[in-house]
């Protein structure tokens, strides 16, 4: 898993592969719930897509460019673009039904 600044968080979307983020902070406790989570995820899906986190609290322009309001949020990329976006905590299968629509 990554954990992203602003230079290689722009460096991952340049290269257009699926990207999943999740937007975060140590203080918010939904945030600290779904972490394990996202670290699955980073395991199973390594090698098909870029799994990384942003600490909006050490980010806060990238939270700013993508107009994330509440965390978690987790935004997957594909091309350098959005392409979903999930507010709050899922179950797991919200992440990884949008992953395998978009390996």
């Amino acid at each position: 898993m990554i954990h992203f600044n602003e230079e290689t968080f722009d460096k991952a979307l340049d290269e257009g592969r699926l990207t999943m983020v999740d937007f975060w902070a140590s203080w918010c406790g939904p945030c600290q719930m779904l972490g394990p989570v996202i670290e699955s995820l980073a395991d199973k899906y390594e090698g098909k897509a870029v799994v990384g986190k942003v600490n909006t609290d050490e980010e806060g322009e990238l939270a700013m460019r993508y107009a994330v309001s509440s965390i978690p949020t987790v935004i997957f990329f594909k091309d350098g673009k959005e392409i979903d976006r999930k507010v709050g905590v899922m179950p797991p299968d919200a992440y990884v039904q949008v992953l395998e629509q978009n390996l």
